[in-house]
C-alpha cells in the first residue's frame, strides 16, 4: 500500500513558519533537524495525524522559489485541514489571528471556511458531513 508522506511548502523563514503552524494552527513539530549547511528538515502535522504524514517546511533557496511563497497553488485552495470539531477549531484559530476569508458555511459535504496561512496560501478548514 502506498501513501503520500510529505508535501513540501516553500516558506520565507523556518521559525516564522513554525510559529504559525505550531501556535496558530496547533500543529505539532514532527521533526526539526539542522542539516549542517544552513538548511533544516522541518516537518509539521496536525495533532493526531498518522505518523509519516505532514508538511515539509522548506525555506526558499533562490529568487524563483521566493516568488512561489504564498502562491504555490495559483490562488486556489490547495490544502484541506479536516477537523472533528469545526466550531471549536474555527474559534481557536480565529483567536490566534488566523485570517479567514469567509464566514463558516454549512454545505452538503460538511462545514467549511477558507483561511490563509501567513504567506497567503489558501486552506479549507473542513468538518466532513456524517
Amino acid at each position: 500500500m502506498s501513501h503520500i508522506a510529505l508535501v513540501t511548502l516553500v516558506v520565507r523563514d523556518y521559525d516564522e513558519a513554525l510559529a504559525f503552524y505550531r501556535d496558530a494552527l496547533g500543529f505539532e513539530v514532527a521533526e526539526d533537524t539542522d542539516r549542517g549547511d544552513g538548511t533544516r528538515w522541518v516537518v509539521v502535522r496536525p495533532r493526531g495525524s498518522a505518523p509519516g504524514t505532514g508538511l515539509l517546511l522548506a525555506r526558499a533557496k533562490d529568487q524563483a522559489q521566493s516568488g512561489a511563497v504564498g502562491a504555490q497553488t495559483g490562488g486556489r485552495v490547495g490544502f484541506f485541514l479536516h477537523t472533528e470539531d469545526f466550531a471549536a477549531d474555527h474559534a481557536r484559530m480565529a483567536a490566534a489571528g488566523v485570517r479567514f476569508l469567509e464566514e463558516p458555511r454549512h454545505e452538503t459535504y460538511g462545514s467549511v471556511a477558507v483561511f490563509e496561512d501567513l504567506y497567503g496560501n489558501r486552506w479549507d478548514l473542513l468538518q466532513p458531513a456524517g
